[in-house]
């Protein structure tokens, strides 16, 4: 059997693609990722001996500047929609499914219905998941009856927004390769079956959206790279430290948060390894309670470390869960604040109260976070290891997963941007 499995968008997204792509070689399939062609995607792939095509631009020339304008978005979404289509298209050739994820994969179910081959579409959380309980794109609170007919009608308004940025170019590629108009491209995305590739601990679907969610668990990639040996080095030289990191949150990390960060750490007694991100942190002088580190691997590197912060990306958080280690997140942007509620919600650390941390609110958070070590240390045993299993065995299986040129309820049936 033959696999192919499509993102576009930062490392959380690409990372659970290799992951599952080895589960499913392990198994005796064939896997392809078509993934953005970032150095650092092209490295991670070819690390885990996983064939690799570039999709769509690059994802850090998008969002390392300044933070995208409607204007942009519209652009960008019509050059995926068009990548997708040109990409996938040839990369699909002989493949059995099609699994697609990232953001808004307008365009993949498209080409699996061409070819006529299984579709998939698989998220990292429940939030742009259509609800009758919980409005769209805000972190999901207490539910209300009350509430039902109002977050309806949100619902509606966020598919025609949806429909505003992929519609126009989705049904024009569609019409040239012989396929009938979608009028409702959130809904014919993500299916009515689709796939939550989370943890049930840190992210439980319970309730969270009218569709038939399969929830496989995460999608861990192993690391076997050993830590540097100055890391090494720095780490046994002391008590653990807090490791302090944002990810591919270029346009989003706050401001001076590297200084803002060590300060809270220095006030509370704990030494820093802070690392650069796409936002290029650094250290504010040389003291030697600071150790700056590129990619590392945090698998190795947060067992040891006696706290996490972090923006709140699926893959930090569930590594931080996974190692008991406590946490502080410091939420920006999408999912972002609801990984933070669940955080402070399970007693393995807290949730920063807004974006910008000050010098007294991070020490506050961090100082949270520190107390509930214990918690974080039971709460670890509960993270799973399967969810590659579960979903390879999943494709490799039948009758999982939409088979596209029989179901079509699709073009106007739904993915989390």
């Amino acid at each position: 059997m033959r696999v192919l499995l499509s993102t576009w968008g930062s490392r959380g997204d690409v990372e659970p693609l290799a992951a599952l792509a080895v589960r499913l070689r392990e198994l005796g399939a064939d896997a392809l990722v078509c993934a953005p062609p970032d150095e650092e995607f092209v490295a991670l792939l070819a690390r885990a001996g996983v064939p690799m095509v570039p999709l769509g631009p690059s994802v850090r020339s998008v969002v390392a500047g300044a933070k995208p304008t409607a204007r942009d978005a519209s652009r960008l979404a019509a050059e995926l929609v068009a990548a997708r289509f040109e990409t996938l298209t040839v990369a699909a050739e002989g493949c059995d499914a099609l699994l697609a994820t990232g953001l808004m994969p307008a365009g993949a179910r498209d080409v699996a219905e061409k070819l006529g081959i299984r579709y998939v579409c698989a998220g990292f959380h429940t939030l742009g998941f259509p609800s009758r309980h919980y409005p769209p794109g805000r972190r999901p609170g207490t539910p209300s009856p009350e509430g039902e007919t109002e977050y309806r009608v949100l619902w509606e308004q966020d598919a025609q927004r949806v429909n505003a940025l992929y519609g126009e170019a989705l049904n024009r590629h569609r019409a040239a390769i012989g396929l009938p108009p979608v009028d409702n491209v959130r809904d014919h995305v993500f299916t009515d079956r689709p796939w939550l590739a989370a943890d049930e601990t840190l992210w439980p679907s319970g309730g969270m959206t009218d569709l038939d969610v399969v929830q496989t668990g995460a999608w861990i990639l192993p690391d076997e790279r050993s830590l540097p040996g100055e890391l090494e080095e720095f780490l046994d030289a002391g008590e653990p430290p807090v490791y302090v990191g944002f990810g591919s949150m270029a346009a989003h990390t706050p401001e001076d948060i590297a200084r803002v960060a060590i300060e809270a750490c220095r006030g509370l007694g704990r030494r820093v390894v802070l690392a650069r991100g796409w936002a290029g942190l650094d250290a504010m002088d040389d003291g030697v309670d600071c150790f700056v580190v590129g990619d590392v691997n945090q698998q190795a590197l947060f067992p040891r470390v006696a706290a996490v912060v972090h923006h709140g990306g699926a893959g930090t958080t569930t590594a931080a869960a996974r190692a008991g280690a406590p946490q502080v997140v410091v939420p920006q942007i999408a999912d972002q604040p609801r990984w933070a509620a669940r955080v402070a919600e399970l007693g393995i650390g807290s949730a920063h109260d807004g974006p910008k941390p000050t010098v007294e609110s991070l020490t506050a958070a961090l100082g949270t976070a520190l107390a509930s070590e214990a918690r974080a240390r039971a709460t670890a045993g509960t993270i799973r290891a399967d969810g590659t299993t579960v979903a390879a065995n999943l494709l490799l299986g039948a009758g999982q997963a939409v088979v596209v040129g029989a179901d079509r309820a699709g073009a106007s049936g739904p993915t989390s941007a």
